[in-house]
């Protein structure tokens, strides 16, 4: 089975109206820049889109917002896009806003094959409304269940023709639970490497997690909030 493409138009070629995508990132790290703006090019409409946060106003799934392409964002932290306030509160944007530590392991369930999973996280506030409720040595869980997307995109820094992939710092956070989890995944990295070439102890995601892979290009790799000290006078 060949999973190497040219590129991410071709990876995301089959990317339909109404599809549930697995987005990874951290703020502004580790994010599927070719495959995102492959996504607004192609202007699929009516998304839904499960990610840590939802970009900045011009960059990442912040330009999807502006096309309005998204219909629903799955997310624990959405606070730098202007946008995607304005159209939350006009109610154009439908959004749920679960904890972060639920996102992942909502991701890690879906990966592991488990329909659900039970977690302390959100007991007594209004994450709770409407979930069912478990007690476990007398203590409070939430049921959660496991994320069902048709897609996860992912990015990495290296990876080889058999899918295998490397993260590099930052962006090992949320895209190996990501790849583990949707019904096929796609990848975006920095250098496609011949199979074998990669030190196996080194691997984070194992290639059969791994449906499509492409060497994206003219990566930005933006700072979300830079902050700089001042020089002493």
């Amino acid at each position: 089975m060949n999973k190497v493409f040219n590129n991410a138009d071709e990876a995301l070629k089959d990317i339909y109206d109404g599809a549930i995508l697995l987005l990874g990132g951290f703020g502004l790290c580790g994010i599927p820049e070719n495959c995102i703006n492959a996504i607004v090019k192609k202007d699929t409409k009516n998304l839904t889109c499960i990610s840590n946060n939802a970009g900045v106003d011009d960059f990442g799934i912040g330009l999807m917002l502006q096309k309005k392409q998204v219909k629903k964002m799955i997310a624990s932290y959405v606070g730098e896009n202007a946008e995607f306030e304005r159209q939350l509160l006009s109610g154009e944007l439908e959004v749920d806003l679960i904890p972060q530590g639920t996102l992942a392991t909502r991701c890690m369930a879906a990966g592991y094959g488990m329909p659900a999973i039970f977690t302390p996280a959100g007991v007594g506030t209004e994450v709770a409304i409407g979930k069912e409720v478990r007690i476990f040595d007398n203590k409070t869980y939430l049921l959660e269940y496991a994320f069902d997307a048709d897609f996860a995109i992912v990015k990495a820094w290296k990876g080889d023709t058999d899918g295998n992939l490397i993260y590099k710092a930052t962006a090992r956070n949320f895209n190996p639970l990501m790849a583990m989890a949707g019904k096929i995944t796609i990848a975006e990295v920095e250098e496609v490497v011949p199979a074998g070439e990669l030190d196996p102890n080194q691997i984070h995601t194992p290639g059969i997690y791994v449906h499509r892979i492409f060497e994206g290009k003219n990566y930005e790799k933006r700072i979300e909030q830079r902050t700089v000290k001042k020089l002493a006078d």
